[in-house]
């Protein structure tokens, strides 16, 4: 589970992440969204230990990324809006890289890799040097190798980025597979539709803070519309300028 307790980050004069408290239980599909500029993808890199709070802590299952962060770490994935990739090495290679990093025996890596090449679609790429890869390809091998180590808790900024229409489809079959085993799995996205098919809660972020958070229902009493996720969205971000 992921739990965000008063989380603060300022850079100088500016308050990116503002007091925010949130948490995602085990198993649930959660979606931020929010304006750019919100502080959705400084709240990703928090929870992720990329970055450290000016103030509040970061717990994913129960410990702390500033204190236990190799714990934290062990049981987390995270995947940027714009992946790192070693584009000299081959797919294949990046998933054992990825593993080993992950401590994962050799047989365990060899048939999780296996599996996740298979369901997304990766056959005919693994053997290819990343740099020349499509940005859609690159962003699937991404996925995988982020769920490789079989993580408790994914999170990812923007995962549908590059992605056709039946890779997207593959994607979000996958994540909410995961969902639904126990995985708790918070994605940052401006895609409404995503979130609006996809997510079990929504939690809508601007100028740092966490505005509004509930499923869609929820989310229109808060706002008081009745209409689609679309028309609620632009409600709330509209009412705290």
């Amino acid at each position: 589970m992921i739990e965000l307790t008063h989380l603060v980050k300022k850079f100088g004069d500016l308050t990116a992440v503002d007091n925010l408290s949130l948490t995602i239980p085990r198993g649930e599909f959660f979606a931020m969204l929010g304006p750019n500029a919100a502080g959705k993808t400084t709240t990703l890199k928090l929870l992720a230990g990329l970055m450290k709070p000016t103030a509040g802590s970061a717990r994913v299952c129960g410990f702390d990324l500033e204190t236990q962060p190799l714990e934290a770490r062990r049981r987390l994935a995270y995947v940027p809006d714009f992946p790192f990739l070693y584009d000299k090495l081959t797919a294949w290679e990046f998933f054992r890289f990825t593993g080993q990093l992950f401590q994962m025996a050799d047989a365990a890596i060899e048939a999780n890799a296996q599996e996740l090449i298979a369901r997304f679609h990766l056959r005919d790429y693994v053997n290819r040097p990343l740099e020349s890869l499509s940005h859609g390809t690159r962003q699937r091998v991404a996925i995988a190798s982020a769920l490789l180590h079989e993580p408790e808790v994914f999170v990812i900024d923007e995962p549908m980025v590059g992605l056709d229409p039946q890779h997207a489809r593959v994607v979000k079959d996958v994540f909410k597979e995961r969902s639904r085993a126990g995985v708790t799995v918070l994605v940052s996205t401006h895609q409404l539709s995503v979130a609006e098919e996809m997510a079990d809660r929504i939690g809508i972020i601007h100028g740092g803070k966490l505005i509004a958070v509930g499923n869609r229902d929820e989310l229109r009493r808060q706002s008081g519309r009745s209409g689609a996720l679309e028309e609620i969205f632009l409600s709330l971000t509209a009412a705290e300028k």
